[in-house]
């Protein structure tokens, strides 16, 4: 979550960044399914030297690849909270690939377009599946093959065909363009789809003349389990992450749709605009989140690597050190770093600690820090409770003092 600047006491806004769309193109990455668990926050003996992402809380909606995602961020020090958003129909029992190739090998395209690496491999492994195998990379041979990035024209290459075109921007306009370029006027074009319609890149083609045969290698459907997306879901809507993670748009639209199912599209909108971070693997999958107008940050580079590094650097830059009592305090989710050192806080620690961060130097009230605790009643005696634990969990004397009568104040440097 994003923390106050230090630069005035009154309350600053947060720091958020956008991205731009990237219209008509593939979802970077196509999921498999994977147990949905739950990673729960370790409990810290003491203070220890804090990773770029300690203390903060991550949110994995992805289903293929969670287990990598999930270690490269645990090894910054994050705590990860999985809620695979999809699920697929496995290739082999997929009666609309099946027809599909049946059609392109009875009558054999003069154009096949590749948008996805684990997609173009799974339509030959469903073929061979199917006997089939030999007859379609017969029919591809005789085409030309358009691949959208390098691990589609990899796939391309390892079924021992040749691709004729490969998109430098990895994204489907280029390979759009470059189709319109040449002419398509009654020539048949087999495009692999990504586990959704392309109806922008497929009408484009049939606009242009082109008999055009969609092929579904996969199909993307919710979750067989709602529960931890739902849990996903609760924690977004009430700041309990700090974070989310999106491998592809679907997965994006997934996660909306449910809390439109559960009457929580507003408050949901409302936490990743403002103190959620929407992270994408790239700007296709930024699309449905852009559309809504929720900051998103993205990668140059496509690749889970590149997202986690975007990651590691977008989090911390929303939380501002503060130089309080001689030392450095930064908040982050469910810690704070006090000179460079994790200290674990407990959330009513938390919730008091944000508040006075909201205006460092200035006296806030009990009863303003009264409603900030979770569960608050009307006894102030609460707030003593829950300051003697804040100060003891962060570990250095005179951060917080406690102005007789008015309430208390972070110790702010001038």
């Amino acid at each position: 979550m994003a923390d106050p600047t230090p630069r005035q006491p009154a309350e600053p806004a947060p720091t958020e960044a956008a991205a731009p769309t990237d219209a008509a193109a593939p979802s970077e990455a196509a999921p498999t399914e994977a147990a949905p668990t739950t990673a729960e926050p370790a409990a810290a003996a003491g203070p220890a030297e804090a990773g770029p992402l300690a203390g903060w809380t991550i949110g994995i909606t992805a289903a293929r690849r969670a287990d990598e995602l999930a270690a490269l961020l645990q090894r910054r020090g994050a705590d990860v909270l999985r809620a695979p958003a999809l699920r697929i129909v496995p290739l082999a029992d997929d009666g609309e690939l099946h027809t599909a190739t049946r059609a392109l090998i009875a009558d054999p395209p003069d154009l096949a377009v590749a948008t996805t690496g684990i997609g173009f491999r799974g339509w030959l492994e469903a073929a061979d599946g199917w006997d089939l195998g030999d007859d379609l990379r017969a029919a591809l041979g005789r085409a030309a093959v358009l691949a959208r990035g390098p691990k589609a024209k990899g796939a391309i290459r390892a079924a021992g065909l040749r691709e004729s075109f490969s998109a430098a921007t990895e994204s489907s306009a280029e390979v759009l363009s470059h189709l319109l370029d040449q002419g398509v006027d009654g020539r048949r074009i087999a495009v692999q789809l990504h586990g959704a319609p392309l109806p922008g890149f497929v009408e484009s083609l049939r606009a242009a003349g082109a008999d055009v045969v969609e092929v579904p290698v996969y199909r993307w459907l919710p979750p067989a389990d709602p529960g931890p997306l739902d849990r996903l879901l609760d924690a977004a809507c009430t700041g309990a992450v700090d974070a989310v993670t999106f491998t592809s748009a679907p997965a994006a639209i997934s996660l909306l749709e449910r809390a439109a199912e559960r009457g929580r599209t507003e408050e949901l909108l409302h936490a990743l605009r403002r103190d959620v971070l929407a992270v994408c693997v790239g700007p296709v999958t930024a699309a449905p989140l852009d559309a809504l107008d929720v900051p998103t940050v993205w990668p140059e580079r496509m690749r889970l690597g590149a997202m986690v590094q975007t990651l590691t650097a977008a989090l911390p830059a929303r939380s501002h050190p503060l130089p309080v009592a001689g030392h450095t305090l930064e908040l982050r989710g469910r810690a704070a770093l006090v000179d460079g050192l994790l200290r674990p806080v407990p959330p009513a620690g938390m919730a008091l600690l944000r508040t006075l961060a909201h205006r460092p130097g200035w006296v806030v009230p009990r009863a303003d820090l009264l409603r900030a605790l979770p569960g608050s009643g009307d006894d102030e005696h609460a707030v003593e409770s829950a300051m003697a634990r804040l100060r003891q969990s962060l570990g250095a004397p005179g951060l917080i003092t406690t102005v007789v009568k008015r309430g208390y104040r972070l110790s702010l440097d001038h």
